[in-house]
């Protein structure tokens, strides 16, 4: 088997962050502590109230001597307005945008880097599936906010993604990073294994979808995954249908009712009757939409920007955590319970008993995917495993 770009580490820490409530405080307090520098790396950033406290916390940083490097996606960040970015340069931050966007790039402007960062002092990073949009907070949107969550990692990890955010930044701006002053913890300052896998354009490059189908084909027990777009490769749904039939304890946890994407959740549901058929669990959330990303495999846990779904792998940079650690799985487990438990879990017999309306919407959005697949693979502009274009 192909390796990883990056070592499985020792001696890591990590915390699960659920919701915007609990993992943005933490998140900002990081900047708020910040002494040497801060990279943001983000996929949604988009004018609020969210932002504007992130913005001023980069803000006073920067006026204290913190080199602030912030790199958003030109397509997520487009809600953020140029009065926004005008302030960030004027005080200082070092803003750029992965592959701006323009009329004569055709399908080379589908190419997004979907990645979530926050790394300060080499000390703490943050990863999940989170961005710094209103969307998330539970002050501002109090009945409609996106359920997420974001981990904390510390130790040798940081190290691994202070790496992969300075090679797409050395990329893209006039001013490189690096070296920096090495505030990371000895390797002995937890009890968590984990490696950082990343995800190019290519599906034949895809660290974590090789990693989820590795650990998906070895799972004893149980094998929960989460995500807001059930879209996943074929060797996924596979794996997945295969471990039922073995009797493990197959589940997941998609999006009810509420979504951002209608379309999509059609498109996933036409997978449902062979995943019912041999014996894989399919719960929906009910209260709000589910935007969690996260693979819980017996104790073993990958969170990250992965979606586990097909345009993650031909259009996307992605990050992924894995982590094998006694103090995580039980918050991530405790996390699944809570969210199965707000959830309905459609029965086989429920399935079958679908309206035509919904099966007519199945089938032209498989359609529509069918179309957009042979479009995108008559596409001739490449890049790099990497991500460079």
């Amino acid at each position: 088997m192909r390796g990883y770009r990056y070592p499985r580490r020792h001696g890591d820490r990590y915390r699960l962050l659920v919701d915007g409530g609990s993992f943005f405080p933490d998140m900002e307090n990081s900047i708020v502590g910040a002494k040497s520098y801060v990279l943001l790396e983000m996929y949604l950033f988009e004018s609020g109230q969210v932002a504007d406290r992130f913005i001023l916390h980069l803000l006073a940083a920067a006026a204290r001597g913190v080199r602030i490097c912030l790199l958003l996606d030109a397509y997520g960040a487009l809600a953020l307005r140029r009065s926004d970015r005008q302030r960030l340069l004027t005080g200082g931050v070092e803003l750029i945008f992965y592959n701006p966007l323009g009329l004569k790039r055709w399908t080379r402007n589908l190419l997004r880097n979907h990645r979530k960062l926050l790394l300060v002092d080499g000390e703490v990073a943050y990863t999940g599936g989170a961005g710094i949009t209103d969307a998330f907070d539970p002050e501002v949107a109090p009945l409609h906010y996106w359920h997420d969550s974001m981990l904390e990692i510390r130790g040798s990890s940081v190290g691994d993604w202070r790496h992969l955010f300075t090679q797409t930044w050395n990329r893209w701006a006039e001013k490189p990073l690096g070296p920096w002053p090495d505030f990371i913890a000895a390797e002995t300052s937890g009890n968590g294994t984990g490696r950082l896998t990343v995800q190019g354009r290519r599906v034949g490059g895809s660290e974590i979808m090789r990693s989820y189908i590795k650990h998906v084909r070895r799972a004893n027990s149980r094998i929960w995954l989460a995500t807001p777009y059930f879209l996943p490769p074929w060797k996924l749904r596979s794996a997945l249908r295969r471990q039922a039939r073995r009797g493990r304890d197959v589940r997941l946890l998609l999006p009810g009712p509420h979504t951002d994407h209608p379309a999509i959740r059609d498109l996933g549901r036409r997978f449902f009757q062979r995943m019912l058929h041999n014996g894989v669990r399919i719960f929906e959330y009910q209260p709000r939409f589910l935007h969690t990303k996260m693979l819980l495999c017996d104790n073993w846990v990958s969170t990250g920007s992965s979606n586990a779904d097909g345009w993650n792998y031909r259009w996307n940079l992605e990050a992924n955590q894995d982590a094998s650690d006694a103090g995580l799985w039980p918050q991530v487990e405790g996390m699944f319970l809570e969210d199965f438990a707000l959830s309905r879990e459609i029965s086989p017999q429920d399935w079958g008993r679908r309206g035509w309306s919904g099966r007519l919407r199945e089938w032209f959005w498989g359609r529509v995917a069918a179309w957009l697949v042979r479009f995108s693979d008559r596409d001739g502009n490449g890049r790099n495993s990497d991500g460079t274009i």
